[in-house]
């Protein structure tokens, strides 16, 4: 039964994050009173103390976006379920969340700055400007494939690949009224600051939910003629490129917070309605509840290869994400009120995302593969937590509509927040400063996406192949081993700090492995072409990387101090 699945995730998460949390918060030195860099270095635009049940709504909707849903659904349909929530369970609690709470850490005991920041101290200045690089290069296919996945939802059933039943037109309408209402919940924050978060969110929570209602009612007609002769997909993905530029350069208060904080309510229904339709449909004997997909499907996979590496970088942010130690040191250290929030914010962040990423593999476990089809993984995703909602009463198309703006909405927040960090992490790197460097640097970061997008890349056998999954196995391996470069990081400052460095190490070793042998894969697959030279380049900085690292955890040994508790 599914419920079985999901109900074992669920106990090992909630187990982990009493045990295994706790020993990291001391590990960490996250237990004291210090001031964190929310409160020392206030200042009412990038570094001030937020509430935790808003800071985890920020936190949670920056680093879910659609890897929790699309590489795990990837990854069941390939090699079975049971590979898949072993991996989602172990590496969300043994390595994500290390990985997420380390990030989190590093950073506000370093003046709330950057991943690559701290590792030039810890590292090298050289390391700093490669790390600085690689971290660019993974926000640049953070872009590319949810660019290319979340036109898929916008575009009409045929352009697609989706059935009738998942109107883009209506993920369409729904989306653009979510950001109409982000925009005025933004501006009546600013304008009326005596109002209260509570009352506003009253107003404009269930405006959301309005707007999915509205979106089935009032499908947003577009035509390859309306989009200038560009295919529907092709032409959404340029409209997106468009919001994702406004939404890097406008203040964080008229956008970027108030849809992180409306869409977070989104992720938490989708998980909570998840949750409850499984038990229903497992009380009632409902067909949603019976697993008929098989646990295992083989140890090699032609589009993908053998297992290992395959499954680990298939399976991104269900497990461990290089991209939640972006965000983490990026924006959530900024905001951090106290230091023992850090355990649910950091930790408990990515055990709530392992959650979801076990809802999307049940999603597919109800199916057999016979009546699969050509189905893209938000499809499934949609389709079945419609079938979980209709379990308590919920009519099919409504759950299937909602379920696609929520992953719609998780893909546009993904999409603004990478193409701000991508603009941060440029201007860093480049030494650029000043109000105006914000358009260079958000052009520049946008400039590949867009090629990706204009792109059509084929099989082998010339059938046309969706953008994201050709780029999906690049960029999972990159955005691995980013997570990877940050466990190393994590690691040199635990070893400096006389702390047990193996915590954050093996998960590194494993890690590296996995991703190194991914990128070495990924070169001899595709050699001389576009994703073939960027495989490469990637795998010479890591490699530079991890010899700067191998020199301050080898080089001499480190300075013993006491552990903060």
């Amino acid at each position: 039964m599914v419920i079985g699945v999901v109900g074992a995730g669920c106990l090992a998460f909630i187990i982990a994050y009493r045990f295994y949390g706790r020993m990291l918060t001391r590990l960490f030195g996250l237990g004291g009173d210090e001031a964190t860099p929310a409160h020392t270095l206030s200042d009412g635009r990038d570094f001030h103390p937020a509430r935790r049940a808003v800071l985890l709504g920020h936190h949670f909707s920056s680093i879910a976006g659609a890897g929790p849903i699309v590489g795990p659904i990837f990854a069941t349909l390939v090699f079975g379920w049971l590979p898949a929530v072993l991996w989602i369970i172990i590496g969300s609690i043994f390595i994500g969340g290390v990985h997420d709470l380390g990030a989190l850490a590093l950073s506000v005991k370093n003046g709330a700055q950057s991943i690559a920041q701290v590792a030039r101290q810890q590292l090298s200045p050289l390391a700093s400007k490669l790390f600085l690089a690689f971290v660019w290069l993974a926000l640049v296919y953070v872009l590319a494939v949810f660019v290319d996945l979340t036109a898929g939802t916008f575009a009409p059933p045929s352009a697609a690949g989706t059935t009738s039943a998942l109107n883009g037109g209506a993920v369409a309408t729904s989306s653009i009224l979510f950001i109409v209402l982000a925009v005025a919940l933004g501006l009546t924050l600013r304008r009326r600051p005596r109002l209260s978060l509570l009352w506003a969110s009253a107003i404009f929570v269930p405006l959301v939910f309005v707007a999915v209602y509205l979106g089935q009612r009032f499908p947003t007609p577009i035509d390859a003629a309306a989009l200038g002769g560009l295919s529907p997909k092709h032409g959404w993905s340029l409209l997106l490129l468009a919001y994702c530029f406004v939404a890097s350069v406008t203040p964080v208060w008229a956008l970027l917070q108030p849809r992180d904080y409306l869409s977070s309510f989104l992720l938490y229904a989708c998980l909570g309605g998840g949750l409850i339709g499984i038990l229903l449909a497992s009380i009632n004997g409902d067909s949603a509840a019976i697993i008929n997909y098989p646990a295992f499907r083989g140890f090699h996979a032609d589009n993908l290869g053998y297992l290992f590496p395959a499954l680990f970088i298939t399976i991104a942010c269900g497990a461990c994400s290089g991209f939640h130690s972006i965000v983490a040191s990026g924006t959530t250290a900024k905001q951090l009120d106290r230091r023992r929030d850090a355990l649910a914010i950091g930790y408990g962040s990515m055990l709530i995302e392992g959650m979801l990423a076990l809802i999307s593999v049940a999603t597919v476990t109800m199916l057999s593969v016979d009546n699969l089809g050509k189905q893209s993984p938000t499809a499934l995703f949609a389709q079945g937590l419609g079938r979980f909602f209709a379990s308590w009463g919920l009519p099919g198309h409504a759950g299937t509509g909602f379920a696609l703006l929520a992953l719609s909405t998780f893909l546009l927040t993904t999409l603004d927040t990478a193409t701000r960090l991508g603009r941060y992490v440029l201007e860093e790197l480049a030494g650029l400063k000043g109000n105006s460097v914000r358009w260079l640097s958000t052009s520049l970061t946008l400039a590949l996406p867009t090629l990706f997008s204009l792109l059509t890349f084929s099989d082998a056998k010339g059938n046309p192949v969706p953008t994201w999954k050709i780029i999906w196995p690049v960029f999972g391996a990159t955005n691995q081993l980013l997570g990877a470069l940050a466990l190393m990081v994590i690691s040199v400052w635990l070893k400096q700090q006389g702390r047990r460095v193996w915590v954050s190490a093996v998960p590194m070793l494993f890690m590296l492995s996995a991703t190194l042998l991914a990128l070495i894969q990924l070169v001899a697959q595709y050699r001389a072409s576009l994703i073939g030279i960027i495989a490469t380049l990637l795998l010479a900085l890591a490699v530079v990387l991890i010899v700067e690292a191998a020199r301050s955890l080898f080089g001499q040994p480190a300075p013993r101090s006491k552990a903060t508790t």
